[in-house]
């Protein structure tokens, strides 16, 4: 009998029938009126007014109506640059210990953002709230005594003047409860290793060393490191020598994409639970297995306001218009897609962080993330989200019994013509022809809007397929391999010139 496991688990049950839960919207307030009090000696809070936001009889309006929407190159530009010179009190109480490296799906100049002791405090606190939330789950007892492979970038983080940085999972790994370090793999030493193909190496030769309960990170680099794990062992599949796997928490990109080449490394079933870690901080998690809908962190240290996802609300380069409206998580409605705004402990203010999202539970405040404001085709009209993207690949997988974990996708016109050419990361032989019309079918029935633009100026849907080791080879040319590294889902026209020469340089 697992004792140790049983006793765990019932003191993770006994803590949580002992915390009463505040309401969403009710947290949130309190969130708003902490936030504003302990900023607004700084100098974003007095240029802002937060004394008097506090004191204003509705003090979400005021806040709102008071201070502009930012996304990363104005906050950086008019705030944060002083922040990097050194100077104290600027956007939040006193220095940032790190600055949080992110790259995003760009390939750009890694963006720095500040990861204050309190963001560092509240991403530790979720980690709890979600470790808490496993008990919801169904899992045995024994599973509480296992280890857990948390695999994300590095955390041998850089010293740049008097500030750590590295990408937010690294920050995070490095900030582990002392608790929680027996249970922690690859371990502190593996972790430091900076060059991923050596560090995922190193795994897989010390693999049998572990009994791996539960895997945590990103899909893409989650299944290569698994598949490094089978090949060095000659094993068929992963619970040939972790055969305690029992979950997978993914993070920072839908899992439904992955998951059926996810599952063929795999003997058994295995539970998954979604995270919405961000290098702003620890956003949501899925706290019950009868959805795949995650929980917002409403009391934990972010203030989320939404605006609804509307062309005529996002500019060229997927910033916000400041004239769009904005909703507290009192006035949204279900299975709307929302443009995210976060105000955080890290010093971030009305933040576009860049994703959109949808409510599937209000009352609970249950999300899933839709897509990116940057990437939303919408030539000639055809408003396409990721998530419709999503809904489409996977009826293809399902028509042809095939698995496409990645692809790209870029608006492209051909003898003034329009299409969308599309890259399909997959190993299966299918004549494009026949996958350009069974997805341009299946895109038709997810959205309505691209449905019209098909039958007016959208000409057509051109499909090529690489093996989806391409995508990740890309990845690692314009950035780094692991991590938080994602690949563009849709990309700009110089973007996707790159892109096709890459592909045919191979």
């Amino acid at each position: 009998m697992a004792i140790l496991g049983t006793i765990i688990k019932a003191a993770i049950d006994l803590r949580d029938s002992l915390v009463s839960e505040t309401s969403p919207v009710e947290a949130q307030k309190e969130v708003l009126k902490d936030l504003l009090t302990k900023a607004k000696e700084t100098s974003f809070g007095k240029y802002y007014g937060f004394k008097k936001i506090l004191e204003a009889e509705d003090m979400t309006k005021a806040f709102s109506d008071a201070i502009p929407y930012h996304d990363y190159d104005l906050m950086k530009s008019e705030w944060w640059d002083r922040v990097i010179d050194g100077h104290e009190d600027i956007t939040w109480p006193g220095k940032p210990a790190y600055f949080a490296l992110s790259s995003g799906t760009t390939g750009k100049t890694s963006k720095r953002i500040p990861v204050t002791e309190a963001m560092i405090d509240a991403i530790r606190a979720a980690g709890i709230k979600q470790v808490g939330a496993l008990t919801n789950f169904d899992l045995p007892a024994d599973f509480f005594e296992k280890e857990i492979m948390m695999l994300g970038s590095s955390t041998d983080l850089t010293e740049r003047g008097e500030f750590l940085e590295g990408e937010i999972s690294g920050i995070s790994a490095s900030n582990i409860p002392f608790w929680f370090s027996g249970y922690y793999k690859p371990g502190t030493d593996v972790a430091k290793i900076d060059d991923w193909d050596e560090r995922v190496q190193t795994i897989a030769e010390r693999a049998k060393n572990w009994d791996i309960g539960a895997l945590s990170g990103i899909p893409s680099w989650m299944e290569l490191m698994m598949k490094k794990v089978i090949a060095h062992h000659n094993l068929k599949t992963i619970h040939d020598i972790w055969p305690n796997l029992q979950v997978f928490t993914s993070g920072g990109v839908a899992f439904q994409p992955y998951e059926k080449s996810f599952n063929l490394l795999l003997s058994k079933p295995i539970t998954v639970i979604d995270t919405y870690l961000a290098s702003e901080g620890f956003i949501a998690f899925q706290s019950r297995p009868e959805t795949t809908a995650m929980k917002l962190v409403t009391d934990n240290g972010i203030y989320f306001e939404f605006v609804p996802f509307k062309p005529e609300y996002i500019k060229e380069d997927g910033s916000l218009d400041q004239e769009a409206p904005v909703l507290t998580l009192s006035e949204v409605k279900k299975d709307t897609d929302y443009v995210l705004i976060i105000s955080t402990v890290s010093g971030t203010w009305r933040y576009l962080i860049g994703d959109t999202v949808a409510f599937t539970d209000v009352d609970r405040a249950e999300i899933v993330i839709t897509g990116r404001t940057k990437f939303f085709l919408n030539v000639v009209g055809s408003q396409l989200s990721v998530n419709k993207m999503d809904v489409a690949l996977r009826e293809l997988e399902q028509q042809f019994d095939i698995e496409i974990p990645e692809f790209t996708v870029a608006a492209v016109e051909i003898d003034n013509e329009f299409y969308h050419s599309w890259y399909l990361g997959t190993d299966a032989t299918i004549e494009p022809k026949k996958l350009s019309e069974a997805l341009d079918k299946a895109l038709q029935e997810a959205n309505k809007n691209y449905k019209v633009a098909r039958n007016k100026a959208l000409k057509g849907v051109i499909v090529h397929t690489v093996a989806a080791d391409v995508f990740y080879e890309w990845n690692a040319r314009n950035k780094k391999k692991g991590g938080q590294v994602k690949m563009a889902r849709v990309m700009k026209e110089d973007k996707f010139t790159e892109w096709e020469a890459f592909v045919k340089s191979l």
